[in-house]
């Protein structure tokens, strides 16, 4: 699949193709309706797909400091869309200065002059250009002066999760904050997932003999309620079960909110400087200060064999 950083990535010789545009955050099971939608479509038309996304979210840029917490970065969301069968991405730059383009000169800029577009496909709700002036009618008008079909698919899935609420990325950032991680993985179709470098911590972990891989998460992650989850971590190549614990560490005052995964019956792991994931498959408990530090070995053990219990389950 290709990978292009804004429109002066796209070959000069590039032909026509069917589109889809959207942050995409997190391409949860709505979304990959719409994209595989996409991708059938280009299949049909023996033309290439290509998804259309933004970097930083529109609403940093629209209102500074409103960026939300993010479910995937970039790079996990190319390989995603890959996945369903996308043969490009391109991530535009959204700066001011974009934000200010009318929805008809997004239309030819992007569409029309660099993708050439012979289909779009988008929700019903999508909106775009300045002031999000745009929409599917308008599209759809403008596909008419441009030559290129505007198809729109319903998004909205519903389930268990949020008490029934249709699935979305706002859902899911709302039910991770919450730590309903098994109530996300059900609007993403799969587990949440947390990425980072492990960097040194203060190590108490490993001097009570549960050492973990304390991951330094990247920039507006949507990390999980303070609590022990129980889930897997990916290093290497490697998919091992793990209790991952997300807090302050209040046992010994910590201040710092930190994402640490103890992989289970691993001895002598050296992550350090690597970058790896955290999947969360369920939660386990909230965050405690235990009286002791018997009693917090205590607590760590049963929370080890529960997780331990929870992935033999799942697998």
């Amino acid at each position: 699949m290709q990978r292009w950083r804004g429109l002066e990535d796209i070959p000069q010789d590039w032909g026509r193709s069917v589109v889809t545009i959207g942050s995409y955050d997190g391409v949860h099971r709505g979304h990959q309706l719409i994209i595989r939608h996409a991708v059938d479509r280009a299949r049909e038309l023996g033309v290439p797909a290509v998804v259309v996304t933004f970097d930083p979210h529109p609403s940093e840029v629209v209102r500074p400091g409103s960026h939300p917490p993010l479910l995937a970065p970039h790079h996990r969301r190319a390989d995603l869309m890959a996945e369903l069968g996308v043969d490009a991405v391109l991530i535009l730059p959204f700066t001011t200065e974009f934000s200010k383009l009318s929805p008809a000169d997004f239309v030819v800029k992007v569409l029309v002059d660099k993708l050439h577009a012979k289909a779009v496909v988008e929700g019903p709700n999508f909106r775009f250009g300045h002031r999000a002036a745009g929409n599917v009618e308008f599209l759809a008008e403008q596909g008419k002066v441009y030559d290129f079909e505007v198809e729109v698919v319903d998004l909205y899935v519903t389930g268990e999760a949020g008490g029934g609420e249709p699935f979305s990325s706002t859902l899911t950032r709302r039910l991770v904050a919450e730590g309903d991680v098994a109530g996300a993985a059900e609007i993403l179709g799969r587990p949440h997932r947390v990425e980072g470098v492990v960097v040194r911590g203060a190590q108490r972990g490993r001097e009570l003999g549960f050492p973990t891989a304390n991951v330094e998460t990247l920039p507006h992650t949507a990390i999980p309620a303070d609590g022990v989850y129980a889930g897997w971590l990916h290093a290497q190549g490697e998919i091992m079960p793990a209790a991952i614990s997300v807090g302050t560490n209040p046992q010994f005052d910590g201040t710092e909110r930190t994402v640490e995964a103890y992989a289970i019956d691993r001895v002598g792991l050296d992550l350090y400087g690597l970058h790896v994931a955290v999947d969360f498959l369920a939660y386990v408990r909230g965050q405690e200060k235990f009286e002791s530090l018997d009693a917090l070995l205590k607590a760590m053990a049963k929370d080890v064999q529960r997780c331990r219990e929870l992935i033999e389950n799942a697998s």
